[in-house]
Formats: structure tokens, C-alpha cells, sequence
């Protein structure tokens, strides 16, 4: 059975996904290939860069039309969780048809943390649905130090 699925993985896991959405109840737009469906949730994009210059880690999480009072960012167990809500609306009229969409569910993104960084150490701006979080790479005291043979 195994070869057979290895044989052809992309024709099923599209067979697999179509499936589940039918009969989960998923929504999504006709030709879109929609990773972010209802099924799986909303999971923002994050990007972590390292500057070794600064011994500094920025992560930036795209949350498009989301507020500050949206977000909550908290630290627990060394490490960084970024999470809330999204719900959008619209409507269109159109030749006669009103066409409403709705969006909402929740999210959560988790950061692993280096070890000894407190919560004062990290930074957080959100602008223009962009999230920026900034903390240290390593703390002074995790440096590495050379110690002089008397």
C-alpha cells in the first residue's frame, strides 16, 4: 500500500484535500489554492532574520488588517507565543446580487526563545498590518568569555 501512495503523492493529497473540504465544510474561492482554509485555521506568515551585528533576532508576522488590541504576544516557559482573533466582512452589490464574505478564526505562533531572555528584552510594533517583534539573540551573561592563564 505504501508504494502505491508514494507512487502518485501529489494526485492524492489534492484528491485528499478536495475531499475533506466537502465534507468539513470548508469555503473557499473556486481556483484559489487556499492553504489557509477554514479546516486548518488562520496561520499568519512569519519571517525570523538573525543580525549578528546587533545580536539581534526580529520575527515579522503579516497580519493584514488587524489592530493592536487584535494581538496578544506572551512569553511563557522561554517561549514566544503570538496570538488572537481575525474577523473581517465585506459586501458587494453587483447587477442585483449582494455578495457578503466573512472571515474569522483564531491564531497562535509559537517562537522558540533564547535562553535568558525576559520579557523587558523583547520588544513589539505593529504597522501596517505588519507585526515586529524584536529580541536579543543571547544575554551578556550567555556570552562566551576568555578567561586569562595567570
Amino acid at each position: 500500500m505504501s508504494v502505491f501512495w508514494t507512487a502518485f503523492p501529489s494526485a492524492f493529497s489534492e484528491f485528499d484535500r478536495a475531499f475533506n473540504d466537502v465534507f468539513t465544510g470548508a469555503v473557499t474561492r473556486a481556483g484559489e489554492n487556499n492553504d489557509q482554509s477554514l479546516t486548518q485555521g488562520f496561520k499568519p506568515r512569519m519571517d525570523v532574520h538573525e543580525s549578528k551585528d546587533n545580536n539581534l533576532v526580529t520575527a515579522t508576522f503579516e497580519l493584514p488588517g488587524l489592530k493592536k488590541e487584535d494581538v496578544a504576544i506572551d512569553v511563557h516557559n522561554g517561549r514566544l507565543t503570538v496570538s488572537g482573533e481575525v474577523k473581517t466582512s465585506s459586501e458587494e452589490t453587483k447587477d442585483g446580487y449582494v455578495v457578503r464574505e466573512r472571515r474569522s478564526g483564531k491564531f497562535t505562533r509559537v517562537l522558540p526563545l533564547p535562553q535568558g531572555v525576559t520579557p523587558d528584552n523583547i520588544s513589539a510594533a505593529l504597522n501596517d498590518g505588519v507585526l515586529t517583534v524584536t529580541f536579543p539573540k543571547s544575554t551578556p551573561e550567555q556570552e562566551a568569555k576568555r578567561i586569562a592563564v595567570n
